[in-house]
């Protein structure tokens, strides 16, 4: 399977509490919810699409304890994600979990050298093991270069305060652009695969660039 990151994030690179005034309070953040004025029907299509992909979903201890508590609780017979969110196998990243939600199976908690063991996941496969939100996890997958693609959600909002994604991660990765577009809601859509390090070079005049 190939890792995959998909992430909502603000202008300013925040990445908590998309969904919800309440999903994520932690370190005293109240700007929950910013994503939900932005999401329209071609949001949720591409997302769909997006899980068609997943052969399975790798979460961090945070991401899934939330989505073992919600997503079984979704009744909605035509909510497009529960059947499949539910129905997927769990990769769990946890140094402080001892055993995985009997409400949210089937789950495989990763506890001893997890970058290891998501390294033996990772395949030529065109399919998925997707991470979603996750930051803490997915900001340590991009560190240990074993991600291949990378999705963003980007809202159009500045909140100032809240965990991010970027700029915890030590090691640099270059990427290209393999798809974006824009929503009517004002989501920009960008699909990133994994190239190696980054790409540097001295500007050297724009004669240059347009050659």
């Amino acid at each position: 399977m190939k890792i995959t990151i998909t992430q909502f994030i603000t202008l300013d690179g925040v990445t908590q509490g998309p969904g919800a005034t309440d999903e994520d309070t932690s370190n005293g953040f109240l700007a929950g919810g910013w994503l939900v004025p932005h999401m329209d029907e071609q949001f949720i299509r591409q997302a769909s699409r997006w899980l068609d992909l997943a052969d399975g979903l790798l979460l961090g201890r945070r991401t899934y304890e939330a989505f073992a508590r919600d997503w079984p609780a979704i009744t909605d017979p035509d909510d497009p994600f529960t059947v499949r969110m539910n129905g997927l196998p769990k990769y769990v990243v946890s140094s402080s979990l001892t055993e995985t939600d009997l409400a949210w199976q089937p789950a495989t908690l990763l506890v001893d050298d997890p970058i290891g063991a998501i390294r033996d996941l990772r395949t030529d496969s065109d399919r998925e093991l997707q991470v979603h939100g996750s930051a803490t996890l997915a900001s340590s997958l991009l560190e240990a270069g074993v991600v291949d693609t990378l999705r963003l959600v980007v809202a159009p909002t500045l909140l100032g305060s809240g965990r991010t994604l970027f700029g915890r991660n030590g090691v640099g990765t270059g990427f290209r652009l393999a798809e974006h577009h824009a929503t009517t809601g004002g989501l920009m859509i960008l699909e990133y695969e994994a190239v190696g390090p980054p790409a540097v070079a001295d500007y050297a005049g724009a004669s240059a660039v347009t050659r």
